[in-house]
């Protein structure tokens, strides 16, 4: 694996470098420059990836075969899953789409169904009101969208 890490770090480089200069077209704040905009962020992600990535530049880990047993399936399991939970989030809502995937997550990860998509349900409930009414900022209702208020 050291030649892949490496590739794959140069891969992650050219990505930071990529991210980074994106976060340069933002455009100036209303009112002027200000210390800490919107692509402050972005920077602190580039600065972390290019990091990381000279890391596995560097000392990347030594060979290990890939795990195209049961945990290989896993992954694609998981992988997956995240494809439709993106696919979901706009038509069935953030907390429905969540509850299914966090409860398939969990399910996959050793808990019973009924705990699994009840964690799916707490987390995707809880996530929606921070977002939506603590940090203000508005996530899809989907199928749910009758009890949006106001």
């Amino acid at each position: 694996m050291t030649f892949n890490d490496r590739i794959f770090g140069i891969l992650m480089i050219v990505l930071a470098v990529a991210y980074g200069w994106g976060a340069t077209q933002f455009p100036e704040p209303f009112g002027g420059s200000e210390a800490v905009g919107p692509e402050t962020f972005p920077y602190l992600l580039a600065a972390v990836l290019t990091v990381s990535s000279l890391y596995l530049i560097v000392r990347p880990d030594p060979d290990n075969a890939w795990p195209w047993s049961r945990t290989g399936v896993e992954l694609v399991i998981a992988v997956v899953v995240l494809l439709l939970y993106t696919a979901l989030l706009q038509p069935l809502g953030f907390i429905i789409s969540t509850t299914l995937a966090v409860g398939t997550l969990c399910w996959r990860m050793g808990a019973t169904l009924p705990k699994a998509y009840v964690t799916g349900a707490v987390a995707g409930v809880v996530v929606f009101l921070v977002f939506n009414y603590a940090l203000g900022l508005a996530l899809p209702l989907g199928l749910l969208s009758f009890l949006e208020v106001g």
